[in-house]
């Protein structure tokens, strides 16, 4: 299939804007990290409440209780980590002053390489389909992409430092693992309703749901984890 450059320019524009946004939204301060998360959690909100209206007619605030752990669970949990974890002052609690953007960035980052490196490695050689929910998934990207993103993460934390080397490959291998399932969880969902993208929020890349679906799968074990553990 050609290229169009129309929508080649659009796509790039979106995401580059995107980076732009979330990039501001994690590393300015803790205002500007609650800002973020609470117009990822709203948008998601909306355009879930959308899909189940199309799917079940009438029965969408039953269906919606599922909701508070799909979507505010993770979001609640990203807020306890970043206002917990990885702070320069001792305070456990939750206060602004105390905000460190270690573990959402830790858990989207890994996100992000997993999925570049699975559609990389999935173009490149690519053959075995890894469910019908999503047909261009293969089980070598998954597994291309999984891998590279251990490896990519864990040898980054080890020269930044902050966590021990089993911190970082646990969680990235989590984020790996739940991110695929997140991405597959939505597409369930969307085929279900029967449409493409859950949302047009973000021009040439869909709604709120296409793009944290695999964030709101990953932070709860990932989340849980470091509150566990790093803490």
């Amino acid at each position: 299939m050609a290229l169009d450059p129309k929508t080649f320019r659009t796509r790039t524009l979106s995401a580059i804007v995107f980076a732009i946004i979330m990039s501001a939204g994690l590393f300015l301060n803790g205002w500007s990290f609650l800002l973020l998360v609470l117009v990822i959690h709203f948008g998601c909100w909306i355009e879930f409440f959308q899909l189940l209206k199309r799917i079940s007619p009438g029965k969408v605030f039953p269906s919606a209780i599922a909701g508070l752990v799909y979507i505010s669970l993770p979001i609640f949990l990203l807020v306890i980590c970043a206002f917990t974890i990885g702070s320069s002052t001792s305070a456990q609690e939750i206060k602004v002053a105390n905000y460190a953007p270690l573990i959402p960035s830790v858990i989207i980052f890994s996100i992000w390489v997993n999925d570049t490196m699975a559609y990389v490695v999935g173009s490149l050689i690519g053959k075995t389909p890894l469910s019908s929910i999503s047909p261009k998934k293969t089980w070598e990207g998954t597994a291309g992409g999984g891998i590279l993103c251990v490896i990519v993460i864990t040898v980054a934390g080890y020269f930044f430092g902050r966590l021990q080397v089993i911190d970082w490959l646990l969680i990235s291998a989590m984020c790996a693992i739940f991110g695929t399932l997140g991405d597959l969880f939505e597409s369930k969902i969307k085929r279900l309703a029967g449409v493409k993208d859950s949302g047009s929020f973000m021009p040439g890349h869909g709604g709120f749901l296409d793009r944290f679906d695999s964030l709101l799968f990953a932070a709860i074990p990932v989340c849980m984890y470091a509150l566990m553990v790093i803490r």
